[in-house]
């Protein structure tokens, strides 16, 4: 439990109602109790404001009378990043002390380099030349292969690898013959790794991601490839090799962008969207082909055969003007 007061000592922001009062749960508007904290960010849900039942509610300067009237309230300019701060809080003080920084079942190698702050978790393996900086958390079943590193704070969910052979083979006689990826992985301070996702090594140079990533559950970043700076990528999303993303852009889930193309900053790309250019321009991309019943898509895509020999028939009536 945290008290009302000891949130807004931590985080600020403009407090009405009691100090004194330990909230027990973080809820949302419409599910909270009169123990519960909950917020508002989002204007969708303005109407749920009056009727919720939490003893107090994180709201906008814009909504601050309304709330009051209903009973307590925190207000402060992003109420959403707000809520993201009493999260980080309320998980704090659910951290166990006592329990080891490295544990047990967990694989070290002699020649592996983790900083003493570092949390390894239940069957973890990390391989000759690793390298985990101060205040990093590897979950179960990590995976780190060899002489890859990892910086400082980062959080690593169970399953995550990081370090396997990308993806490189030469043809020989209509025969595979492997390519040995000689590189590794380097991955920034702050980063987020979500469960499953998998982090190839370079065939050369180094993977590498940068300071601030946020990677979701179940990515496949091929070998290579760059991430710049504070850029997040959601669920089952693909990049294949030598594919280079710029600073602060999104990747919706199950987008797939093919290899050694370049995104500029600030590109962000819509779910489910194949990405087979470099996107030299900021802005948002979509190439997603609607749903429709069966029968209807099979007609759109047999008129979308057609199209180039629409355009050229089209351009020959033109020119005959």
């Amino acid at each position: 439990m945290l008290s009302l007061g000891s949130i807004v000592a931590a985080l600020g922001g403009e407090l009405h109602g009691d100090a004194s009062l330990q909230v027990r749960r973080l809820a949302p508007l419409d599910s909270a109790g009169p123990d519960d904290l909950s917020f508002l960010s989002n204007p969708r849900y303005k109407p749920q404001l009056a009727s919720s039942r939490a003893a107090c509610v994180i709201v906008s300067p814009a909504v601050r009378d309304e709330a009051i009237a209903r009973g307590g309230c925190i207000v402060t300019d992003e109420p959403y990043l707000y809520f993201a701060k009493v999260t980080q809080l309320w998980k704090q003080q659910r951290v166990r002390r006592d329990e080891p920084l490295v544990h047990p079942t967990a694989y070290i190698h002699p020649e592996a380099n983790v900083d003493s702050t570092a949390r390894i978790g239940p069957f973890c393996v990390l391989e000759r030349g690793v390298r985990i900086g101060a205040g990093t958390v590897l979950k179960a079943h990590v995976t780190v292969y060899e002489d890859c590193v990892i910086g400082q704070r980062c959080l690593l969910h169970a399953g995550v690898v990081v370090g396997a052979d990308g993806f490189g083979f030469a043809q020989a006689a209509g025969e595979w013959v492997k390519i040995e990826q000689l590189g590794a992985v380097r991955i920034g301070d702050d980063v987020e790794v979500g469960a499953n996702t998998c982090i190839d090594r370079g065939a050369l140079d180094d993977t590498v991601i940068e300071e601030g990533v946020k990677l979701d559950n179940l990515i496949q970043i091929g070998h290579n490839c760059r991430i710049g700076r504070h850029t997040a990528i959601a669920g089952c999303a693909g990049l294949a090799g030598s594919t280079v993303v710029g600073e602060k852009c999104t990747i919706g889930g199950a987008a797939m962008l093919l290899g050694h193309l370049t995104l500029a900053d600030g590109v962000h790309i819509s779910a489910g969207t194949l990405v087979a250019r470099s996107i030299l321009k900021p802005g948002l991309y979509t190439g997603i082909f609607p749903i429709d019943d069966n029968a209807a898509w099979e007609k759109n895509a047999a008129t979308l055969r057609q199209l180039y020999r629409l355009r050229e028939r089209i351009k020959a009536l033109e020119q005959s003007r």
